[in-house]
């Protein structure tokens, strides 16, 4: 700013002390002359440019010259080729495949529920059963007649095998066994659909029908069951993803204030034609039972890995006029002074991961780059650098 100040003051001071044969900036503008203020224009441009070379040259000669000169102060940092993983980030919920409701198999009064909310069940154990309406009674009267008939079929058999009495009366016997035996074994699985079991552990997480009312299958919901063990996040990430997200992919999953790694569990094989996203699970830790169904989670998922990078901070890149992005690089350094010259170099970058940035060309390994400062420097410029 200093320098550009000068020069216009040294180019209005040119022009102004010209001479009466020239006129001044207001004068030539009056005259209303398209032409004459194109030519007054390109003769201050010119006068301009003059200067500005020279002044150049002046600030040359006094950084050459002045002991106690004051250099730009920057940071710089070693550049190193190091592993980088760039994350694709996506929304899920928790979910668990064992959070159901249970419903009765049994029509009738339900008489003896035998756990509260909150309680951690076990696989089959006893939560609640239903009046069987008389079918206990009904199973007694055909066991004792099962148990009669089967006497009757041994008796047959024995004199069967003899060769006493007719075949018929041995498949009558035979036949009228069997059949009491299913007949036990139907009443015997009606009336073991009066007991209702917990098909996997967990906690009741409600008791939904309360002892004494009258519940039917499928209608009456008694009970949610909740394992909290199992859990996962379930996830749609877009379709443009499908080349890099595997079932196996490291995933980075947040819930809450938890943050954990893992690996995707499962990939689905369609792609959802509403939103062109597929759906991916990722299994979840859930020792303590801190983490609910339908939680809001974070993904993280891991789509590049590049195993010999080059790393920058984000912010040392800039864009030049034409849109290329450049680095400034520290060379020629004098250690004993901390002094290098700054040089410009052109990089293509990559992918983008937190504030670091991939740098794909233009650097090395071994490298300096200026790190803080950087924002008003000139090619070839010195400069007093800090690590």
């Amino acid at each position: 700013m200093r320098k550009i100040a000068v020069l216009f003051s040294v180019s209005s001071l040119l022009f102004a002390c010209g001479g009466d044969a020239e006129k001044s900036v207001d004068d030539v503008i009056a005259t209303n002359n398209l032409e004459e203020i194109r030519e007054t224009k390109t003769e201050l441009s010119k006068q301009q440019s003059e200067l500005a070379s020279k002044i150049d040259r002046l600030d040359e000669a006094i950084n050459r010259l002045d002991e106690n000169k004051r250099l730009t102060l920057v940071t710089i940092e070693a550049v190193n080729d190091t592993v980088f993983r760039h994350y694709a980030q996506v929304q899920g919920d928790v979910a668990t495949d064992q959070n159901i409701v249970i419903f009765p198999e049994f029509s009738g009064i339900l008489n003896d529920v035998r756990v509260n909310e909150g309680e951690r069940v076990n696989k089959g154990e006893v939560l609640a059963t239903i009046d069987d309406g008389g079918l206990s009674s009904e199973l007694a009267q055909l066991e004792a007649q099962a148990s009669l008939a089967k006497t009757t079929f041994e008796r047959q058999k024995r004199l069967w095998d003899q060769n006493i009495g007719s075949e018929m009366q041995y498949l009558e016997a035979k036949t009228n066994y069997e059949s009491m035996q299913n007949s036990v074994a139907r009443l015997r699985s009606q009336i073991a659909k009066t007991v209702v079991k917990a098909p996997f552990s967990g906690i009741i997480d409600e008791v939904i029908t309360e002892q004494g009312e009258v519940v039917n299958p499928g209608q009456t919901p008694l009970f949610r069951l909740v394992n909290l063990s199992n859990m996962y996040v379930e996830a749609d990430v877009p379709e443009t993803y499908l080349g890099q997200i595997q079932r196996g992919t490291d995933v980075k999953v947040q819930i809450a204030s938890r943050e954990f790694e893992g690996e995707v569990s499962q990939v689905s094989n369609t792609i959802n034609p509403s939103n062109r996203t597929f759906q991916v699970k990722v299994s979840v830790p859930n020792e303590e039972g801190l983490i609910k169904p339908n939680q809001i989670a974070t993904l993280k998922l891991n789509d590049y890995t590049a195993e010999e990078a080059i790393i920058v901070p984000e912010n040392t890149v800039q864009k030049n006029s034409m849109g290329e992005s450049l680095v400034y690089v520290l060379e020629d350094r004098n250690e004993s002074e901390n002094t290098g010259i700054a040089r410009k170099v052109i990089v293509e970058t990559g992918y983008v991961s937190g504030d670091s940035i991939e740098i794909t060309s233009g650097l090395e390994a071994g490298q300096t780059i200026i790190v803080e400062g950087s924002k008003n420097l000139r090619d070839g410029q010195e400069v007093k650098f800090r690590n």
